[in-house]
């Protein structure tokens, strides 16, 4: 594989390597992630899923090996993707602030959106934008619909999602498998983790496997 990124891949991972003290997360993984795909990664609690994912969105750094996404190395040219939506582990939201204050108070980060986009995200995925409800309120399915909305609201290139359909009822399920096979169309890239098999298969157009820090299949 070359060192740098094919001008169809959205994300190159290229012999990486994650320690912690002795134990490698990441054991010289090498793989690619097409643009404008659905990519499935499944494995067992403490396989390396999550910690493959931090790597990638620039949030730990590689003992050894890179990462590109979009062409441009992770700790080296850029400190994180540019255009990316993310979710890992349980999505954190002000608990006494609305779903509509909440997805405000961090587009007011990046100022890229305004009221109406922010609105319209939350109806994508399935709540109610005038709700006054408190976040600390939600049940859990709520607040991943919620933390989904967060993760496209600024409408990037790139998601990764560890676990998204997490809490979500069988409706839950339903629409937001309808939203992201959406999201692919617009040609959005999706690398999701998921225990369930039937989302893998719904939605994935490649699957790979990772056990012990290590890509046993795909």
């Amino acid at each position: 594989m070359t060192d740098r990124v094919e001008k169809n891949n959205m994300v190159e991972i290229i012999h990486a390597v994650k320690k912690f003290k002795d134990y490698k997360a990441l054991d010289d993984i090498t793989i690619s992630f097409e643009k404008g795909k659905i990519h499935g990664i499944i494995g067992r609690n403490g396989s390396g899923k999550t910690v493959l994912f931090k790597c990638i969105c620039g949030f730990l750094k590689l003992d050894s090996g890179k990462i590109l996404v979009n062409g441009k190395q992770i700790g080296k040219e850029i400190e994180a993707p540019q255009s990316v939506g993310i979710i890992i582990e349980t999505p954190g939201f002000l608990s006494n602030y609305n779903a509509y204050q909440n997805l405000k108070f961090l587009a007011n980060i990046k100022k890229k959106i305004g009221k109406k986009q922010i609105q319209e995200y939350i109806e994508k995925v399935g709540l109610d934008p005038q709700n006054k409800k408190y976040v600390g309120k939600y049940s859990m399915g709520m607040r991943q619909r919620l933390g989904i909305a967060q993760a496209i609201m600024e409408d990037p290139d790139l998601l990764i999602l560890d676990e998204p359909m997490n809490g979500l009822d069988n409706q839950g399920v339903q629409d937001i498998r309808k939203l992201f096979l959406k999201l692919k169309e617009e040609g959005k890239t999706i690398i999701l983790a998921s225990h369930n098999k039937e989302d893998i298969a719904v939605l994935c157009d490649s699957v790979v496997e990772i056990d012990h820090g290590k890509i046993i299949g795909s």
